[in-house]
């Protein structure tokens, strides 16, 4: 991407929390009633200056993972497996309340503008979620300008109210308008003003997106990046720091029935044109943050699952190639909190910054590992840079989970204990059905003859090739006509293997499919050239004892390229009764069948329309 592209796009997140970052500040401070507003300022520059050091250690980021450096894999990489899960569990969270977050800050800047619309905020926003759910299953993706004029129109449109409002405060001599003196339900506490910095802080909620994107970036990939995470901050504190200003001097406080922003933008503009523009252009990078996190959400369960820490079905990909298993599960786990919450932010808030601080203390702490065991040119300076970041979102983490532990921190605390629980035990079973299944000397006989396939134009032959070039969907013979046979003499069957490894299920399923007497093909679905040329080596190495077709399938897709494969082969030899053998591991426990992928049964509801072909499995239990 170029970066006017990407600037817009990776930053709708973090641009977007100074709708509700500001708001969630003044909403704890009004509690201590004009005494407590007064440290709006002073906490506001404390918040500034921690968007300024977390920015300038993920440049640091960047740098050292020019190839993507999200929390997850800084923190597996150089602090180890569990804080590497915490640091996973602080993003799952955070992209779920992202979405939760947003809907609800959308609703607010819609129902400030459209007061009848605020009984049904629940309904709205649940609709807004399917629509986003909808829109993702299909591969909608961010891009272009179409993406990128939310963003742009949401500065332009904030950047403009603090220009005339500055402008006007100018004209009297930026004296602060009398601020209206709302009853204080708490005294003035060190309590009540860490609680208020906490909820401050999440309008730096976004900040890690750019580092987690870098190879989407035009060459020189980490310094277009690192550019553009400099604009991106460079903005975000404009933006906070100017509505801030804004507050303190027109004397705004926080309402039941409207936004902070609204009432600053009524102040400013009235309830012409400009109101109207700067609240539909909230509205919009509202919805384009909550649908950055369908892109970020289910990347993170795609590496927890490469790494057997999630079910595996998160590694698969739909036939729009989008995560299809993880973003419903976002889907649904957003609107479930976001219908449980009432769709208001404020209770969501406390919730959220815990996720967020966690993610960022993890990635910074272990950069400062990464730069201590590097210690390249500058290390000590990029160090420093990331001990800091480090330290002060630890602060902010420790102090959130404190200061609203009884508002609500406590489930997100929860959370992130049960997924490193769930995650590890799931880790636990792979690593036990992995040992289980491994091969070793002498597990299985190997065929004690070589049964190869008919020659006769099947293109079965030993090799690695792409999928046939027929297309799916050619045409075929009749039922009537293909199905015919009557005798065992009549019937030319080819018993076709598909093998993910060679291990003991896949070899059992070998030897099974051998012991048939009958014609065999083995077939290997696999990602990458490189991963098939290793494939071929360890088929070689066991001695190559059966006809192998190795069919590349890049977006790790199974179903489909099995499915097109067969297909082609069928239309090519339709005398031939293909029985397809699949190895299928089956455990004990219920709770465990999740984590094993159910390709008997969908290769059976994709196969069942198709005649002569047999679906059978061969069960390995553990």
């Amino acid at each position: 991407m170029r970066k006017l592209v990407a600037l817009p796009v990776l930053s709708a997140d973090a641009l977007s929390s100074v709708a509700y970052g500001p708001e969630a500040m003044l909403a704890v401070l009004v509690l201590a009633g004009a005494a407590g507003l007064r440290y709006s300022v002073p906490i506001a520059v404390t918040i500034v200056f921690l968007m300024l050091a977390v920015g300038v250690s993920y440049r640091q980021t960047i740098r050292a993972y020019p190839h993507g450096g999200g929390s997850y894999i800084v923190a597996t990489a150089n602090l180890g497996r569990v804080p590497g899960l915490a640091a996973a569990a602080g993003l799952v969270t955070d992209y779920i309340l992202t979405v939760a977050v947003s809907i609800a800050s959308g609703m607010a800047a819609v129902t400030s503008a459209i007061p009848s619309l605020e009984p049904d905020i629940v309904p709205i926003g649940v609709v807004v979620i399917a629509v986003l759910l909808a829109g993702n299953l299909r591969g909608v993706r961010q891009a272009g300008a179409l993406f990128a004029a939310p963003t742009y129109a949401f500065v332009l449109a904030v950047l403009a109210l603090v220009a005339v409002g500055l402008s006007d405060a100018a004209g009297h001599g930026f004296h602060p308008s009398a601020t209206p003196q709302p009853t204080a339900t708490e005294g003035i506490s060190l309590l009540l003003v860490l609680r208020a910095f906490a909820s401050g802080s999440t309008a730096m909620t976004g900040i890690e997106a750019i580092s987690n994107a870098v190879p989407a970036f035009q060459p020189t990939e980490w310094r277009n990046a690192r550019t553009t995470l400099t604009w991106m901050v460079g903005l975000l504190v404009a933006l906070f720091a100017g509505t801030i200003a804004l507050v303190h001097l027109d004397g705004v406080v926080p309402r039941a029935n409207e936004t902070v922003l609204s009432q600053l933008a009524h102040h400013t503009f009235g309830s012409g044109f400009f109101y109207v523009f700067t609240q539909a252009a909230t509205a919009a990078i509202l919805l384009l943050a909550a649908n950055t996190a369908y892109n970020d959400f289910p990347r993170v369960l795609y590496l927890l699952a490469r790494d057997r820490q999630a079910p595996r079905i998160f590694l698969r990909l739909g036939d729009r190639l989008a995560f299809s298993n993880g973003i419903i599960l976002l889907s649904v786990a957003a609107a479930a909190i976001y219908a449980a919450f009432g769709g208001k932010t404020g209770p969501l808030i406390p919730l959220y910054a815990v996720g967020v601080f966690l993610a960022f203390t993890l990635s910074q702490t272990g950069m400062v590992v990464h730069w201590w065991r590097l210690r390249d040119r500058h290390w000590r300076k990029s160090l420093a840079f990331n001990a800091t970041g480090a330290l002060l979102s630890a602060i902010v983490f420790v102090t959130a989970g404190i200061t609203k532990f009884t508002e609500g921190a406590w489930f997100a605390v929860l959370t992130v204990g049960l997924f490193i629980l769930v995650t590890t035990r799931i880790r636990h079973h792979y690593d036990t059905v992995g040992a289980a299944i491994a091969l070793h000397p002498h597990a299985v006989e190997v065929p004690s003859r070589t049964i190869t396939p008919p020659r006769s134009g099947d293109g079965a032959t030993r090799g690695t090739s792409q999928t046939p070039g027929t297309a799916p969907g050619a045409p075929f013979e009749t039922t009537a006509e293909a199905e015919s046979e009557e005798t065992p003499e009549e019937i030319h069957p080819l018993s076709i293997v598909p093998i993910a490894a060679l291990d003991q299920a896949g070899m059992r399923a070998l030897a099974y499919a051998a012991s048939l007497r009958q014609p065999v093909l083995a077939l290997h679905i696999s990602p990458s050239s490189d991963e098939a040329q290793r494939f071929r080596e360890y088929w070689n190495l066991w001695g190559d004892h059966l006809p192998l077709k190795i069919v590349l399938s890049p977006y790790r897709a199974i179903v489909a390229p099995l499915v097109n494969y067969i297909e082609s082969l069928h239309h090519q030899r339709p005398d031939l009764t293909l029985t397809v053998i699949l190895p299928e591991i089956v455990v004990r426990h219920w709770r465990h069948r999740l984590l094993h992928n159910r390709l008997a049964a969908r290769l059976r509801r994709a196969l069942r329309p198709l005649p002569k072909v047999v679906v059978t499995t061969v069960p390995f239990h553990v």
